[in-house]
């Protein structure tokens, strides 16, 4: 419950929630919201700040700028990598529009999502990073 609380919350209120907020949408106290952040962090469900313990990602949501930018209608996102850009409309069912840079180049990219289907489908997505090793480093991955 904790974590679909959040998630809707996160949606919600346009940002990251705080446990205080998540505790009151549950009817719990903040110690359980925190118990069960950790519990979810440790399946890599969510991921923690670790100097705050507040949320860091819900992917593909991102409580933290990013250089990953979704617009959804009038509403902008950060999301944690550019697979998690899409992933925001694909979360919201919305389209939207991806705003980024090439990693190589710096060049700026703009893609829209129309129909669950970027406007360009000659782009192509690569990880740097084997996926089996995502987690050893979760926030450069």
């Amino acid at each position: 419950m904790v974590r679909n609380v959040t998630y809707r919350l996160f949606v919600d209120l346009e940002r990251a929630p705080s446990s205080a907020e998540v505790a009151e949408a549950v009817g719990i106290d903040e110690n359980g919201v925190r118990a069960s952040w950790a519990r979810l962090h440790d399946v890599h469900a969510i991921v923690l700040d670790p100097q705050t313990g507040g949320l860091r990602m819900a992917s593909p949501f991102s409580a933290v700028p990013t250089s990953f930018r979704v617009r959804t209608g009038d509403q902008w996102w950060y999301a944690n990598c550019a697979w998690d850009a899409f992933g925001i409309c694909a979360a919201l069912d919305v389209d939207g529009q991806i705003e980024t840079s090439c990693p190589g180049s710096g060049e700026p990219l703009s893609i829209a999502v129309r129909g669950h289907r970027p406007d360009d489908e000659r782009l192509l997505f690569h990880c740097l990073v084997p996926a089996a090793r995502w987690w050893d480093d979760i926030g450069h991955t």
